[in-house]
């Protein structure tokens, strides 16, 4: 047995014991990666030595095969789940699938917060426990700076520039960005790391992280979900709330003030402007009056 025959069978031992899934599913995401195994085979290369350019040459190759955008998807999502497993379990250092896009299946609305929802959200935070102003900090940082949820939990005090009014965020492909911040994110981090994290035995691997569990290791990306989920349920929103849908609020309500579109791709760390477009669904009304004012058709 290979390497990577080894790797995918203790995958399948992991989405069936601690995922929990159902036989289909895990049958679905064992016939996506034998796909990318029968492609390695072809190249002479293990699964662990693939690197970005190898997927997306397979990406190509089941477009080639005239495979359909959603089957695409499809296997796409079950590589992904993969190389998010080698990446948990040590085996690889970097995940090569992290930048690979998904076909477009037709673009679902996202799920937008009035700024109201997030006051209330915020409002509803214990601050009478030790993580309440974490939590606290980690939803203004969420919605003014348009963090993804792995951008925020590896947020380092390395990465705060308050004295310049900006963060330093490390985006996918590991690229940087600089985001403006708001008093507020600032001085909720200051706050939590005066009053709560200085009073954490904090592990040495998380010195420099910025939020931390109790046990002073650094957050995972599913406490986050359960933090917004919990106070969206305190609330009583009916709405699907989740880290991101703090990130489209971040853009829509920019978008809304006025922002340009090219700044609002700068600050999500987007590679193309197509991905921010997403956003302009939400204020027809915003952009017509800036299409009748700024177009060149339209000026005198």
């Amino acid at each position: 047995m290979s390497y990577s025959e080894r790797y995918i069978k203790q995958f399948v031992a992991y989405l069936k014991i601690e995922k929990g899934l159902a036989e289909n599913s895990i049958f679905a995401y064992q016939r996506d990666v034998a796909k990318l195994l029968s492609y390695c085979e072809g190249q002479n290369k293990e699964l662990t030595d693939l690197q970005y350019a190898d997927l997306n040459q397979f990406v190509g190759m089941l477009y080639d095969l005239a495979m359909s955008p959603r089957s695409q998807a499809r296997n796409i999502s079950g590589i992904k789940q993969f190389f998010g497993f080698l990446l948990m379990e040590d085996i690889i250092k970097v995940d090569p699938s992290e930048s690979l896009e998904l076909p477009k299946l037709g673009r679902k609305l996202p799920e937008v917060l009035s700024i109201e929802e997030i006051d209330q959200m915020i409002d509803a935070i214990d601050l009478s426990k030790p993580e309440g102003h974490r939590n606290k900090a980690i939803l203004e940082t969420l919605y003014s700076c348009g963090l993804r949820v792995s951008e925020l939990v590896n947020l380092k005090f390395g990465d705060l520039y308050f004295d310049d009014g900006f963060i330093r965020v490390i985006g996918k492909g590991n690229k940087q960005r600089i985001v403006p911040v708001s008093p507020s994110v600032e001085k909720e981090i200051n706050f939590y790391k005066e009053h709560t994290r200085n009073h954490l035995n904090v592990r040495k691997d998380s010195e420099n992280v910025v939020f931390l569990n109790r046990r002073g290791a650094k957050l995972t990306r599913e406490m986050i979900f359960t933090i917004i989920k919990n106070l969206s349920k305190e609330i009583g929103l009916t709405k699907n709330v989740s880290p991101h849908t703090f990130r489209h609020s971040f853009a829509t309500h920019l978008l809304e003030g006025g922002a340009n579109l090219r700044a609002i791709q700068e600050m999500l760390g987007h590679e193309s402007i197509t991905t921010t477009e997403i956003y302009t669904h939400l204020d027809q009304s915003f952009l017509r009056e800036a299409i009748l004012s700024y177009h060149p058709r339209n000026m005198g």
